[in-house]
């Protein structure tokens, strides 16, 4: 099948930009590094604390305004603590000198996400989080606040991840639906298709023992970001139960996990993006980590049942959420050409086939 013009790199595609030049890093990439349709960003030899988030505005380098805000500088090479509460700003292993009508846009990785490890990347005379204009060429930044635990993290540690993009790929409303009938991409009846996206409701009914999802425990040990299976849940998480009444109330402050009424899927030729819900219908933000991979839910790829791990917080107020309301909204987009790896499909995936599941870094 011949590669569209437009859409996002595949893993092929991306390799080949570090070919020619046009993704540069300090060393070599690791083995498992590029994903199906992005590629893991690594935190180079020194973080610095600084004063408060910032956009550098169009006419700054982000050097400029480390040496105005920065309190201190941390040394990453041994491993270091990040502190909840703080902003830190890291310069990344890898640059860029993208071509004129190629763009890329980053997202925390899904584990960062569970873990409500704050990320965005940052660029020179960026006016935007997480967006790499076309043509960019020069360094990448990742601002990086932990909320509710400390956290280790070396240099290579991967926190964020890069998409890749030439022109506009982005599936229009009667096109998702046509994708939707012939793929079913949402596990739902009657799929809830708007404000370009497809509808992604909250279970709150919980499992067999009635559980619902985790929230957030405070004054934890760290949690080191590079380990598996390292530390046991109760330590971290307090787990909450339906008690038939399928509804939680959201306490500002507090964070926690919970999990798609629908099982989601992503078939070869597309990723999907998580956008946060319209914060008109409530005052709640969802899932910090958005990227969905190709062959995400895809059942030959090992995935049949996927269902969507939301990270969510309350904002200024208290907000009661009930079971199978609307919390978010899937656009996809279409692929240039079909990864040569889906996800799940013995590349390590961690969070293939889910159901409601903290990250990685805790013992079941």
């Amino acid at each position: 099948m011949m590669a569209r013009e437009t859409g996002i790199l595949a893993d092929r595609a991306i390799s080949a930009l570090f070919e020619t030049g046009r993704l540069i890093s300090e060393r070599e990439l690791d083995r498992d590094q590029i994903q199906p349709a992005s590629l893991d960003l690594r935190l180079g030899a020194k973080a610095f604390r600084v004063r408060a988030s910032f956009m550098p505005g169009p006419s700054h380098l982000v050097s400029d305004k480390l040496d105005r805000l920065s309190l201190h500088v941390i040394d990453l090479s041994e491993g270091a603590v990040l502190e909840t509460g703080c902003v830190y700003i890291v310069p990344l292993m890898e640059s860029l000198a993208l071509l004129a009508d190629m763009s890329a846009s980053a997202n925390p990785k899904s584990s960062t996400g569970r873990l409500d490890i704050f990320t965005r990347v940052i660029t020179d005379y960026a006016q935007e989080f997480d967006k790499i204009p076309a043509g960019y060429a020069g360094p990448l930044y990742l601002e990086i606040s932990p909320r509710t635990f400390p956290i280790v993290v070396r240099r290579g540690s991967r926190l964020s991840q890069i998409r890749f993009r030439v022109g506009q790929a982005l599936l229009g409303e009667p096109e998702l639906l046509k994708l939707h009938e012939s793929e079913t991409l949402v596990a739902s009846k009657q799929p809830n298709v708007s404000g370009g996206g497809i509808a992604l409701s909250i279970d709150l009914a919980g499992d067999e023992d009635g559980l619902i999802g985790y929230r957030g425990k405070h004054h934890t040990a760290v949690v080191d970001v590079d380990k598996k299976d390292q530390h046991d849940i109760f330590d971290f998480w307090e787990p909450l139960y339906s008690r038939g009444r399928n509804e939680l109330i959201l306490d500002p402050d507090e964070f926690y996990i919970l999990v798609s009424r629908e099982a989601v899927h992503v078939p070869p030729d597309y990723a999907a993006e998580m956008t946060p819900f319209d914060p008109l219908v409530g005052e709640f933000r969802v899932h910090y980590a958005g990227f969905f991979d190709p062959g995400f839910g895809h059942a030959p790829a090992g995935g049949r049942g996927s269902r969507a791990v939301l990270e969510v917080r309350s904002h200024e107020v208290p907000f009661i959420l009930e079971d199978g309301q609307i919390v978010g909204r899937l656009v996809y987009e279409h692929m240039q050409e079909k990864p040569a790896s889906l996800y799940g499909s013995g590349l390590g995936s961690n969070y293939q086939a889910q159901g409601l599941k903290l990250s990685k870094h805790f013992r079941i």
